[in-house]
């Protein structure tokens, strides 16, 4: 399931910008003697085991499990076999949560998938669980910090439009305001010592970067960028206070990881770039009393790759990947002293296996399977693709076909990721792998505005929602009938979010080219998404307004791309779901969207859960979803 608005250039204005989507369907086809039908609840049930994370003292392993039907967090100590389940939630899953320091863990949970966040401690040994930020209408945004007992956070709480920082002693609950914000703050960075030096803010349009050696010293700018560049600090060199190391694309196209000098606001070096790409993430060690130093960068080209800047990093992945030459390998977490590490082991046809490594004695033990009840050669190959647009640009993909196909004249589900400012990926996609055991030929693309190709391609999506970004997507579906792999009787769009929007877009625009289309929270007004903008991300509207459009300078643009005023054109069936509780679509909008379209005499199925938010987080949620979503393709591309 895609969620979030992206990692790349939107990832700053925008890292508060909460994402949008996913997608779904299923089927049987003309080889389906070929195809061996597996459960549905196997794709789509809670993972056995997941998140493994190592204590900072190298003693404890934490991961996330099930309890009634719900991700909690449970902890066991190494060398021994006595798990300790620290959470108990019946209603709500965990999914983020980290070591704080070797007795406590930290979490946030929201309730009902509201988006309402809060922030949790409680002990490994599951006593003193408590909420930290129990205040009500209050976002909580949390910085990588050293695991310690003291840690920086973001509360909204004095004004629901700023954050201001706070210091908060996670023993006693006690925190302190360490920077009140003046109103323009929309991110910052502590130290390797927990002391604010870095913020960054925002007029709405340029982003300026302001540094202050101490937490006595007043902030002076550092530079300022300008829409689609950004240049995001990712920790302090300890050798030298005045600079660190940042992902960046200032003056190039393509975000690299850079040397950046704060006293003279200029670049030292380059420490990592790749041509084609960006850069996606870089992991650094802060071991105490060491200097801390970039380990390894990650990018994706086609598949997610990894460039080592530590040796003896490189050795130990090196010495990891040969013992799993099937799979690829990532080092997700390691104790402060740099001899265990955790390690998920996957590929596009298995959801991972994670391991333990201890480097003193070059040892690599399983510690569990993620879904162990797939079967990886039972599952598709996922394989990259490419097509060039009418207007010359490069779209990249992913074709995943039934296993045992031939691959020609099938039906096809076009499967728009959301955001729309994240991308797809090469991995094991549950939803993908789902359609395609059911004999479906699944199509993602990147289409402009997907994160990772660089800020020209970003912002060839900007006021092109419903317009170009959708001409991408059916030049795809037009590229897989040339190619003579879809049936172009039997094709059918579907996606979440924005990916939902991107269907139902596309029977509006091109209702010829599609047979049925599904929309999973998906947006159906855009004058609506604008207005109900969050108000922490004020600050930076007019960026907003920028990509997506102005509700009064451009309404005729932000009118023809939005489905709720063209349902006229709408002919062919559709399925929508939503939560009611979904903070992002109005859900109310959508009710009225399917009354308009139920009164014209259309078909559509409408699943609505009271319980929901954005997404379905609930087993039994999620697998009601895939059951109908099962029915309704089947239904609507092989009769």
């Amino acid at each position: 399931m895609q969620h979030g608005y992206g990692r790349n250039t939107m990832r700053r204005i925008r890292r508060k910008i909460l994402l949008l989507l996913l997608v779904v369907g299923t089927a049987a086809c003309k080889h389906e003697n070929k195809i061996h039908e597996l459960p549905l609840e196997d794709f789509f049930r809670n993972p056995q085991k997941t998140e493994f994370a190592i204590s900072p003292g190298g003693e404890y392993i934490s991961y996330l499990q099930p309890h009634n039907g719900r991700l909690n967090i449970c902890v066991r100590e190494l060398g021994k076999n006595e798990i300790t389940q620290v959470t108990r939630y019946e209603h709500d899953n965990i999914k983020y949560y980290w070591w704080a320091n070797d007795e406590q863990l930290l979490y946030i949970k929201d309730t009902d998938g509201n988006e309402d966040y809060h922030l949790y401690v409680v002990n490994r040994d599951g006593t003193e669980n408590q909420c930290l930020t129990p205040f009500k209408n209050t976002q909580v945004m949390v910085h990588d910090t050293p695991a310690d007992s003291i840690i920086t956070v973001g509360m909204n709480k004095r004004n629901p439009k700023v954050f201001d920082i706070y210091r908060l002693n996670i023993h006693s609950g006690k925190m302190e305001m360490v920077l009140k914000n003046p109103g323009n703050v929309i991110w910052w960075m502590p130290d390797h010592q927990n002391k604010v030096r870095l913020v960054k803010s925002s007029d709405g349009v340029h982003e300026t970067l302001l540094y202050r050696p101490s937490e006595q010293s007043p902030f002076r700018e550092v530079l300022t960028t300008s829409v689609f560049e950004n240049i995001e600090p990712v920790c302090f060199l300890t050798d030298n206070p005045g600079q660190v190391i940042a992902i960046s694309n200032v003056g190039r196209d393509k975000e690299a990881v850079v040397e950046l000098d704060l006293n003279i606001g200029k670049e030292r070096r380059i420490i990592f770039q790749h041509d084609e790409v960006d850069v996606r993430s870089i992991r650094y060690t802060n071991r105490a009393n060491k200097r801390a130093r970039p380990l390894f960068v990650n990018y994706i080209t086609w598949k997610e790759e990894t460039h080592f800047l530590d040796d003896t990093m490189k050795n130990i992945h090196r010495l990891i990947a040969a013992r799993l030459p099937d799979l690829e390998v990532k080092i997700v977490n390691w104790d402060r002293n740099e001899d265990k590490f955790i390690v998920r082991a996957y590929s596009d046809r298995s959801p991972g296996i994670y391991y333990l490594y201890e480097a003193g004695a070059d040892d690599l033990t399983k510690l569990s399977e993620v879904s162990p009840w797939i079967n990886p050669r039972e599952m598709a190959e996922m394989k990259p693709i490419s097509y060039q647009t009418s207007d010359g640009l490069t779209i990249h993909g992913y074709l995943t076909l039934p296993k045992g196909s031939e691959g020609t004249q099938l039906p096809v589900v076009i499967n728009p990721h959301g955001g729309p400012w994240t991308r797809d990926v090469w991995r094991f996609n549950p939803e993908v792998q789902f359609l395609a055991n059911r004999g479906y030929a699944v199509l993602q693309m990147n289409y402009r505005g997907s994160t990772g190709y660089g800020k020209e391609f970003m912002k060839a999506s900007n006021k092109e929602w419903g317009g170009k970004v959708q001409d991408d997507i059916t030049e795809g579906v037009e590229w897989l009938i040339s190619q003579g792999i879809a049936d172009p009787s039997r094709i059918a769009i579907c996606g979440f979010s924005f990916g939902g929007y991107c269907a139902l877009s596309g029977v509006v625009r091109r209702p010829d080219l599609y047979r049925c289309a599904v929309s999973y929270s998906g947006l159906t007004n855009l004058f609506t998404f604008l207005k109900d903008i969050p108000p922490y991300l004020e600050p930076i509207q007019q960026m907003i307004y920028n990509a997506v459009g102005h509700p009064e300078k451009d309404a005729d643009y932000l009118r023809a791309a939005s489905p709720i005023f063209h349902t006229g054109e709408i002919n062919v069936p559709l399925l929508i779901a939503q939560g009611e509780k979904d903070p992002r679509v109005n859900v109310s909008e959508t009710t009225q969207f399917v009354q308009k379209l139920r009164e014209k005499g259309l078909e559509v199925n409408y699943i609505m859960k009271k319980d929901e938010g954005h997404r379905f987080l609930r087993e039994e949620n999620r697998l009601h979803l895939y059951e109908e979503l099962q029915k309704f393709l089947a239904t609507n591309l092989l009769k």
